[in-house]
């Protein structure tokens, strides 16, 4: 099985797709990873504010922080390898670093990510 990790800046959430203004790209993003898991694709996300320890436990994260710093990130990984630094990458690009067939992502997009509930800056309080 395909493995693809996110290694996203620091966010007040997991997928920053939280409180009252929500980034599109974000949402765009977290629909793309979900649809990537629907197609058996083991899918991880960690954030810079909260799992810092995982940025240090890879390599090629942390070697790219190294060079480049915090605009290394988000970073993505598939099956270990560094493919992305800096930017969302599209769902096309997920799918084929994945071997996701090209015929699979004529699939709609479903519901796009919707922001989380709960308490504290992802429910909508404050920071």
């Amino acid at each position: 099985m395909t493995k693809v990790d996110v290694f996203d800046p620091a966010m007040c959430c997991s997928t920053g797709v939280c409180g009252p203004s929500v980034d599109p790209k974000l949402a765009r993003f977290a629909a793309d990873l979900e649809w990537l898991a629907g197609q058996g694709v083991e899918v991880t996300r960690a954030t810079l504010s909260q799992e810092p320890e995982k940025f240090i436990a890879s390599a090629p994260v942390r070697d790219a922080l190294s060079q480049i710093g915090e605009g290394a990130l988000p970073a993505v990984l598939v099956d270990g390898q560094l493919h992305s630094t800096g930017h969302y990458p599209t769902r096309t690009e997920l799918a084929e670093w994945a071997s996701v067939p090209a015929a699979r992502l004529a699939v709609p997009i479903a519901v796009a990510a919707r922001p989380q509930q709960g308490g504290g800056c992802c429910g909508g309080g404050s920071c």
